[in-house]
């Protein structure tokens, strides 16, 4: 579904990323691992138009994406959920919600129905629907983070350390939605610093370290693999 080769990408004249190759393929869940500055935010910023490569090619079911803005990338079937949420804060958690929709703003029935898709995924939101986005716990902000992706009906939802800074209990709660979604036909890309969880529930992965793919495989490949117990895994 999404086929990345020899990408390099960064800031200003700087690149983060060197000649990356990935690909997420359509029913999967992939996951990427990395330590923080290791080039996967960078990467997921690219991949949906942020950030303009300095050389490689990205595609999506068969179409480039590599110089598309990032409004044509939404509308492609690609929604990113952001590092950090990225919410409205005074906003309600609707609107938040209807906002991550705008493309779908025509067919009010499909953006209904998109709505309604998140509030069974995440009950506690149709509850909250009314309040400020900002007055939310941390975990239900990612909620609204990742409902805000779904509404724009993605085929490839990319998410960013969805985990960041929640309790335990959360983190498997969030995961396991990441696991429904999937279900339900989308593919995801995953970025997450809990290795371990990560692992179990996708299908493959990629290891970066500065900017390179350091290692690939299966997701029960990486599991076993030393190097990747030493370094994420804490065995």
């Amino acid at each position: 579904m999404l086929s990345v080769s020899g990408l390099s990408a960064g800031y200003d004249s700087i690149n983060v990323l060197h000649s990356v190759d990935i690909e997420a393929r359509s029913g999967e869940i992939t996951v990427i691992l990395g330590a923080n500055g290791s080039g996967k935010t960078t990467m997921f910023r690219t991949i949906s138009g942020l950030i303009r490569p300095s050389a490689g090619t990205i595609e999506f079911d068969g179409s480039a994406l590599t110089r598309r803005p990032a409004n044509a990338i939404v509308r492609s079937g690609v929604a990113h959920s952001p590092e950090g949420r990225h919410l409205f804060a005074k906003m309600s958690v609707e609107k938040n919600l209807v906002l991550g929709g705008y493309t779908r703003r025509r067919n009010r029935a499909r953006q209904k129905a998109l709505l309604e898709q998140v509030y069974e995924l995440f009950p506690i939101l149709r509850e909250k629907r009314h309040d400020p986005a900002g007055s939310l716990s941390g975990g239900q902000q990612q909620m609204v983070a990742i409902g805000r992706a779904l509404t724009a009906d993605p085929q490839l939802l990319i998410l960013d350390e969805p985990s960041m800074g929640l309790a335990p209990l959360v983190v498997q709660q969030v995961l396991d939605a990441v696991v429904e979604i999937n279900r339900a036909g989308i593919g995801v890309l995953l970025a997450e610093q809990n290795a371990a969880k990560a692992l179990r529930i996708a299908h493959r992965g990629y290891v970066l370290a500065e900017g390179r793919v350091v290692m690939a495989g299966t997701a029960d490949d990486l599991l076993r693999d030393a190097g990747v117990q030493e370094a994420y895994l804490g065995m």
